[in-house]
């Protein structure tokens, strides 16, 4: 008997596992069609508005088009072309400069603000909430805009009460300074009311037997705010400063409505200068690779920010 023979033999012998256990993968898919039909939707449209974008733009990433005709497969350069892109680079330098300028702030005032509101003294601390959290449900487009005219240099209402205090007229989206801490300030009256919540939200979790026990033995209001309160919210910290850096880089609307990206390039965002490219030069091949790039700055920066704090902790 050949080995051929001998191989034909098995297999008349032992059928073929995979046939048979595809054809129970279709039995059970037959079998429960009913429900598969009805769930059916959220994956169709997933697969449609999630992953088909984030393939065909890993795809375009390696092509030139313009949105019309046909792509043309150019390899590695419109990721070369991003080595010596300057607004590309300088939009990560501004999210940097414009998160130390307004994260640190805006997480003190939502703990310190969610201190005093979780305070047994403080009544009706619900309607504070909820003033508090109003601008975050606001229009961003349209409180830009409001903030655009207040920060006007001529006419705005902040300047003319610096000017009727003698403290003079600052031209608050003229410099590229002065437009970043314009902008962060409008971010922390947008976002301050939501990390309030959050803050307010995990002091709510920590008993209260615990600062008792602490008076008793002898700590006062701060002792307790900073070795007992802190500690324990440093996951709720960790989650704030976590969103607010994806936030940062991730920033349009508030830069779109307030300032453009400008003076100067000052305040454009990552997102503001893959929008541009993508929308408004229709170089949608460059503009993939730059949201690629953007996924993994992103990624990389959360990595290393959970990294740290679980250092700490341990």
């Amino acid at each position: 008997m050949t080995q051929l023979d001998s191989t034909i033999n098995k297999i008349e012998l032992y059928p073929d596992k995979n046939q048979s256990r595809m054809k129970n993968i279709l039995g059970q898919l037959f079998k429960h069609r009913h429900p598969y039909l009805f769930i059916s939707p959220f994956f169709i449209f997933f697969a449609i508005f999630g992953l088909y974008p984030v393939v065909f733009s890993f795809y375009l990433s390696f092509h030139r088009w313009n949105g019309v005709g046909e792509a043309r497969f150019i390899g590695l350069d419109n990721f070369e072309r991003m080595l010596k892109d300057k607004i590309f680079i300088q939009s990560f330098e501004n999210s940097v400069i414009i998160f130390a300028l307004y994260v640190p702030l805006m997480i003190f005032l939502a703990l310190f603000i969610a201190v005093l509101l979780n305070s047994p003294k403080v009544r009706g601390f619900r309607i504070f909430r909820t003033i508090i959290f109003m601008p975050f449900i606001t229009n961003m487009i349209a409180a830009g805009f409001a903030f655009q005219i207040m920060f006007n240099t001529n006419y705005g209402l902040i300047n003319v009460t610096l000017d009727n205090l003698g403290l003079g007229k600052v031209g608050w989206l003229d410099t590229p300074e002065t437009a970043r801490i314009s902008l962060a300030i409008v971010i922390v009256w947008a976002w301050l009311g939501y990390n309030t919540v959050l803050m307010l939200a995990g002091l709510q979790t920590i008993s209260s037997d615990l600062s008792e026990a602490a008076r008793v033995d002898g700590a006062n209001h701060y002792q307790v705010f900073f070795y007992i309160t802190i500690p324990l919210m440093r996951p709720i910290i960790l989650f704030a400063i976590v969103m607010s850096t994806m936030g940062t880089f991730g920033l349009f609307a508030e830069v779109d409505a307030l300032t453009g990206g400008g003076p100067s390039n000052a305040t454009i965002t990552p997102l503001i200068k893959i929008y541009g490219n993508a929308f408004s030069q229709f170089q949608f091949g460059y503009a993939s690779a730059m949201s690629y790039v953007y996924f993994l700055v992103i990624f990389g920066l959360t990595m290393i920010q959970l990294r740290l704090f679980r250092s700490e902790e341990n």
